[in-house]
């Protein structure tokens, strides 16, 4: 098996509409699916970060990144993604690339797809000379321990291995690590609407001291 990170095009539209298609289907609203039209928002505004993984031929994985400035502010995904379009939050002299999308075809899963996306990230923001990848992780284990403790207790005892999440002790496992939990961050029954900001340090900034600074 051979995987291929390359960026998507317009033309991968129907591949990667597939892949979301398999990843979440119904009761999952297709109104959530990538348009044609953020698809092409993606490419024309930050191709780089538009990325698509091809695992024997097939379009297998995509992910969706953007560069904006790590400044402070509490914030949501259709904040930081302009409602999945990225045109208006991009900003093309910022300090670090923020993943706003990760999708594996099930088919696919465990079979280093989604790894090979957050190394190709990794490496875009290296070659680019930012200081950090960002995302926004989900915890979709923390409404199963919601009744007892805080989010912020919750990522706490995901860290130290005390549980497993699904999605963040995946984060964990490509170098990420919790910088703040964020409220009301994306409509997720499992969250509960919250999401952790998660952090990648490039190398080359990785001795500087932070300051005040956040998204």
């Amino acid at each position: 098996m051979s995987v291929i990170v390359r960026p998507y095009t317009n033309d991968d539209y129907e591949a990667l509409l597939a892949v979301q298609r398999e990843a979440f289907p119904p009761p999952f609203p297709e109104s959530l699916w990538w348009k044609k039209e953020q698809i092409a928002a993606h490419v024309e505004t930050y191709p780089t970060g538009a990325m698509v993984a091809v695992c024997d031929g097939i379009v297998a994985g995509s992910s969706t990144s953007l560069i904006v400035t790590f400044a402070g502010k509490p914030h949501t995904w259709e904040e930081v993604s302009d409602n999945g379009y990225i045109r208006h939050s991009h900003e093309p002299d910022g300090d670090s690339l923020y993943g706003i999308d990760l999708c594996v075809r099930p088919s696919h899963r465990s079979k280093g797809i989604a790894g090979a996306l957050y190394e190709a990230r990794k490496e875009l923001v290296v070659r680019s000379g930012l200081k950090r990848f960002l995302a926004g992780c989900r915890i979709p284990g923390y409404h199963l321990h919601a009744d007892r403790m805080d989010a912020d207790e919750y990522v706490r005892r995901v860290v130290s291995g005390e549980f497993k999440d699904l999605v963040l002790s995946f984060m964990l496992r490509q170098g990420l690590t919790p910088i703040q939990v964020l409220d009301n961050y994306l409509k997720d029954e499992e969250s509960l609407d919250k999401a952790v900001l998660v952090e990648w340090k490039n190398p080359a900034f990785a001795d500087q001291p932070e300051g005040d600074e956040a998204v």
